[in-house]
């Protein structure tokens, strides 16, 4: 029996330890770090073997395969001495792919990728298709494609995801947008991280299909550098496109495979220039898997977009307050204080991944009166935007933030929590970041 051996114990890696021990393979799960106990009694329930707290170099060393979790990073001394042996270190996408037998819709990008996935998996779902969502959220692909088989997949990408891949590829990929981000796995190098992206079309052929976009100078530049072979589909709200979607007079117009759609913006659910683009993206690849175009129209409508990522939590006193908690990086935090058109007490601040927030100054001098920084290091923050904004106060507690939030905003104003950074120094993730501020708000 071929040895599988899978570096970390989460969700990731449980997901395919269960898929490998289906599939013949002997399973040795090995984290650095404390497993939860949800997922031991998972691995103890499948009579996986399993180590916490350390890693024993020689039995990993023994594997004629290895599944790295999404969450290490290359430099880990262990990765290290794998990649100078012939052992091939594989990410989670790679290992269950090539079980699968779905028609693959794979969706990558800095920010984004999250509301696209969920709304293709709706509109296919509203079409009435045999459809499984999984990857970057909910279960792990790997898992899925264990114990349940769908004829259709849509899967949220990362970065960290596409790095170990070799042969896979799905169908149509999406690429959203691609703006610095985690450049501290890709060191602090931007075109590596551009690179990591456009993996996810490395292996495409000309049957498949690749929708991006094309106002995206970084996705200009990264296509290039790495030429694909499947067809693009572009997408912009910038110009006037023969195919792919585009937008004309507040009308999306999306013309694909001799199938051609219109809607006006004004059906969508969601606000925001970007997702406009969402939408756009969404729907071309729900139009090469032959959903019906009246099915898309009524199903993009009916789209609430996906929890802590610009969710209204409540409305007090004539004051709006949104969850954006999602946004861990300086792009996705523009898109929020772009889209607010109304003056904003802004919560910021957590851990920095390298962060250049020079490109928010134009909306912080013409939206922003007051910044609330939620960290534990501020100093960049204050730097930045110190002299710019007249109140700028410090705390270190969710409940701290949302009180000192309550007392500066006034009726018409709104208070957004849009961090740009990880959560990992007061939080446990940006989900209980999120869960935290609308608890809250709910106490005020």
């Amino acid at each position: 029996m071929p040895f599988l051996v899978v570096l970390g114990g989460g969700e990731s890696g449980v997901g395919t330890a269960i898929l490998g021990k289906q599939k013949g393979f002997t399973v040795f799960v090995s984290d650095a770090g404390p497993i939860k106990p949800k997922y031991k009694e998972v691995l103890e329930h499948f009579d996986i073997e399993w180590e916490s707290d350390g890693h024993t170099e020689s039995r990993v060393l023994q594997a004629d395969v290895v599944m790295k979790s999404p969450g290490i990073p290359d430099k880990v001394a262990l990765v290290q001495r794998l990649m100078t042996t012939d052992i091939p270190v594989i990410s989670e996408m790679e290992f269950a792919g090539q079980f699968s037998d779905a028609n693959t819709i794979g969706i990558t990008g800095s920010n984004g990728k999250t509301t696209t996935t969920m709304l293709t998996y709706h509109l296919l779902k509203e079409a009435g298709l045999d459809v499984g969502v999984a990857g970057n959220i909910g279960d792990s692909y790997a898992k899925m494609v264990a114990e349940q088989s769908f004829e259709h997949m849509v899967l949220e990408i990362s970065s960290f995801q596409l790095d170990g891949i070799l042969k896979f590829k799905p169908h149509v990929a999406i690429i959203t947008n691609i703006t610095p981000d985690h450049l501290d796995r890709y060191e602090y190098q931007f075109e590596k991280y551009i690179a990591s992206k456009l993996s996810i079309a490395k292996n495409q052929t000309e049957e498949d299909y690749l929708i991006y976009d094309v106002d995206d100078e970084a996705i200009a530049e990264g296509l290039k550098a790495h030429p694909v072979q499947s067809k693009k589909i572009p997408f912009s709200i910038k110009q006037k496109l023969m195919e792919g979607a585009w937008l004309e007079n507040e009308t999306i117009k999306l013309n694909v495979e001799h199938k051609t759609l219109e809607m006006s913006t004004d059906i969508l659910a969601l606000d925001g220039q970007h997702n406009v683009k969402n939408a756009m993206a969404a729907s071309l690849a729900a139009l090469l898997v032959n959903v019906r175009k009246e099915t898309i129209r009524q199903s993009i409508q009916t789209f609430q977009g996906v929890p802590h990522r610009l969710e209204k939590v409540l409305k007090i006193n004539h004051v709006e307050y949104i969850n954006d908690s999602k946004a861990t990086n300086v792009n996705a935090t523009y898109y929020a204080l772009e889209g607010v058109n109304k003056p904003i007490v802004w919560l910021v601040g957590g851990v920095d991944k390298g962060n250049d927030y020079t490109e928010l100054m134009p909306l912080v001098r013409e939206k922003v009166k007051a910044i609330i920084c939620l960290g534990m290091d501020n100093t960049k923050l204050k730097e930045t935007f110190g002299n710019v904004i007249d109140l700028m106060v410090e705390t270190y507690s969710m409940e701290e933030a949302v009180k000192v939030a309550y007392k500066i905003a006034e009726r018409g104003d709104t208070v957004l929590l849009s961090p740009a950074c990880a959560s990992f120094d007061l939080f446990k993730n940006y989900e209980d970041r999120g869960d935290q501020f609308k608890a809250q708000i709910k106490k005020l």
